[in-house]
């Protein structure tokens, strides 16, 4: 049995330019994106504060998360990437103000950097509902 696929973009620049979706759900999984804390209408949210931009890269996965027909209760994976990992704790407080209830498997890197420089956290999720047909939001 074939599932139906479905891109859910978030209004990316970048997401034409790379040729990636932010969410894809096919059945019941859906993927988000390495998120990175971008504003609305570009730029950086929190720069220096790892703790903000975690908020707005949950941000921004949650709402992919509820186009793709999902939400957080979905969630079983999410990987935090950071730049300094010694500021874990930072990104982990915000981590468990979504998750202290669902507590999803996860893991914190370091890596050496990002695309924009003033990026110093992406988040990755990954989600399984409990309905493969589930419509997506919208």
């Amino acid at each position: 049995m074939n599932s139906t696929r479905n891109n859910v973009g978030s209004g990316s620049p970048l997401e034409p330019e790379i040729g990636f979706s932010r969410a894809v759900r096919k059945g019941s999984h859906v993927a988000v994106a390495g998120t990175a804390p971008l504003a609305d209408g570009g730029g950086t949210v929190g720069v220096g504060d790892v703790y903000a931009q975690t908020v707005r890269c949950l941000d921004i996965a949650e709402a992919a998360l509820t186009a793709a027909g999902a939400s957080l209760d979905d969630v079983v994976r999410t990987r935090v990437m950071l730049t300094d990992v010694t500021r874990w704790k930072e990104a982990a407080k915000a981590h468990g103000e979504r998750f202290a209830a669902v507590r999803p498997v996860t893991t914190f890197v370091e890596v050496s950097r990002f695309i924009d420089p003033d990026w110093l956290v992406e988040i990755e999720v990954d989600a399984v509902t409990d309905e493969p047909g589930a419509r997506p939001a919208g």
